[in-house]
């Protein structure tokens, strides 16, 4: 079936520092017009999956207010500008966090983390030969990091325990090439 929805109308509700609001207003197959939300997040983000030598992956946890609680997730953060290459980001965010370095980044994966309001986009990268450094959190940050195992992280996700999209999609990528290189030995 084609359908053929058009953006006839789309109006700035408000302006944020990485995010704008919109109403959107759309012409459906049938004719009619609905209003739709629409936001749109102008930097894009990056993500990463650090792993020590141990095998163990770094985790960080933090308030999340939107579900007014604290959360367990992978490293992440938007980029600083529309142009700045996402590899980057994840290293920058990846030492800012955790307070690791590594020159081993891999992209695992893309992903659009809720496409049916939002454009954001992030881009997940896997982190090996961590080196320590020093943790460089933003002023409105505090963040605690922990170590886990792939079985652990899996086990909280199918419990329920690990929701946030971007961690759930990089811990099960993750798991995933874990299980292709120990096909090939």
């Amino acid at each position: 079936m084609d359908q053929q929805v058009k953006r006839v109308k789309r109006e700035l509700l408000r302006k944020g520092a990485i995010l704008d609001i919109y109403t959107d207003t759309m012409e459906l197959p049938n004719g009619k017009t609905e209003e739709w939300d629409f936001i749109s997040h102008r930097m894009g983000a990056a993500a990463v999956v650090p792993v020590r030598e141990d095998g163990k992956i770094l985790m960080v946890r933090q308030y999340r207010n939107a579900i007014e609680r604290m959360t367990l997730e992978v490293p992440a953060g938007s980029r600083d500008s529309v142009t700045e290459d996402t590899k980057i980001c994840a290293a920058r965010e990846l030492e800012e966090e955790t307070g690791y370095c590594s020159d081993n980044l891999t992209k695992l994966l893309s992903l659009k983390t809720t496409v049916a309001f939002c454009n954001e986009f992030i881009d997940v990268y896997l982190a090996r030969d961590l080196k320590p450094g020093k943790q460089h959190l933003d002023e409105g940050e505090f963040i605690d990091v922990e170590a886990y195992d792939v079985e652990e992280l899996c086990r909280m996700i199918y419990e329920g325990k690990l929701q946030d999209a971007k961690t759930v999609s990089a811990i099960l990528a993750y798991k995933n090439l874990l299980n292709e290189e120990q096909k090939q030995k």
